[in-house]
């Protein structure tokens, strides 16, 4: 299945990207909702982390790597992680994603 994330991956639609691996790529995503709010994605299609397999936990692992990684990168220490399953969840692109999201005072709980 095509989805904006897998366009971005090949190359179709560009992004501003802040990170690219083998594995994964991570990117600045382009409705942020914080100063700092950075996309990962993995390079294979997911589409969210119920459909992850036994097969997919060294991806998992590598994608939550990453997100520290670029969050150190761009100079936070404090900073959420987020992933969204399903539409009720708010998730809008069917392509397993990390939010990275920081650089203001974050809330508890988020809505």
């Amino acid at each position: 299945m095509s989805t904006l994330f897998s366009k971005i991956i090949s190359g179709e639609i560009p992004s501003d990207k802040v990170w690219e691996d083998a594995h994964c790529i991570a990117f600045r995503d382009i409705h942020p909702v914080a100063p700092t709010h950075i996309l990962v994605i993995p390079r294979t299609p997911l589409v969210n982390v119920a459909d992850a397999g036994e097969g997919d936990e060294a991806l998992l692992g590598h994608l939550l790597r990453v997100a520290g990684l670029v969050a150190k990168q761009e100079g936070l220490s404090d900073f959420r992680v987020v992933t969204n399953n399903g539409a009720g969840a708010g998730q809008s692109v069917f392509h397993l994603h990390l939010h990275v999201i920081g650089g203001r005072a974050l809330q508890w709980p988020p809505g």
